[in-house]
């Protein structure tokens, strides 16, 4: 089953044309891995699928997303495809607060007030990210005290804590230490037996490691999209065959 679907997208800031025609299907509970050089448009498509470009003054978006087959920018209620479709940024952004109220925090934004139902909750998303048990014993702690591998499953445990169906991930580990990186790696290895997860990657090394499927972007296009191994092995684009060959980029 697919979960997203992407149908002619363009998207401009101001007159720059950052996204041109893209189109393509991400398939559900598969990582599928965006990558291409600096400044190609990742970034930009993973904000599209849950609109976080709606926050930025002068885009204008054209064409459709997809999530479940209903358009995301028809009328929709933006802050419940937030919670469906969940967001871990590049650098660890855990709230000022403990390590408990930083996983409960969305779930209390909701009007949640069981205590019993938060702690389950805040307990199994902090056992989904892998964190529980380093943690379990210092939930009253400043999440900032983590370090920063910590801090970046404590914000994929606060993703979590949401019910989301899609889980985007925008260049997760690229302030993080191999040992940390590899700790991400294992738990998007099995994050995807219950959710969809979008992540852009600078390091295709990563995307081969993780990914199901992975997108190639250069300049604002869609290249290439397929199976990760194909794309790596058998690139049918030059441009694709010049990137993951180590040519540009």
């Amino acid at each position: 089953m697919n979960k997203l679907e992407i149908n002619n997208l363009n998207l401009f800031y101001g007159k720059n044309h950052a996204l041109k025609d893209i189109s393509f299907i991400i398939p559900e509970r598969k990582v599928t891995a965006l990558i291409g050089p600096s400044g190609c448009g990742k970034s930009t498509l993973l904000r599209t699928l849950n609109r976080m470009n709606d926050l930025i003054a002068g885009v204008t978006i054209t064409g459709e997303v997809k999530f479940k087959n209903e358009d995301i920018y028809a009328d929709i209620d933006v802050q419940d495809l937030r919670m469906r479709v969940g967001m871990v940024f590049q650098k660890a952004n855990p709230f000022p607060m403990s390590i408990y109220e930083n996983v409960a925090f969305g779930l209390k934004a909701q009007g949640m007030k069981d205590k019993k139902e938060l702690s389950k909750i805040v307990e199994e998303s902090l056992r989904s990210a892998a964190l529980w048990d380093e943690v379990s014993d210092r939930l009253n702690m400043l999440a900032t005290g983590l370090s920063g591998g910590q801090q970046q499953r404590l914000c994929i445990a606060r993703a979590i804590a949401m019910k989301p169906e899609v889980i985007l991930m925008d260049e997760p580990t690229s302030a993080l230490d191999p040992i940390a990186t590899h700790k991400i790696e294992e738990l998007m290895d099995e994050l995807r037996k219950k959710f969809t997860i979008v992540i852009v990657t600078h390091s295709m090394n990563q995307a081969k490691r993780i990914s199901d499927k992975t997108a190639f972007f250069w300049m604002g296009e869609l290249v290439e999209y397929g199976d990760t191994a194909e794309l790596f092995n058998n690139p049918i684009d030059k441009r694709t065959q010049g990137y993951v060959s180590g040519e540009f980029g």
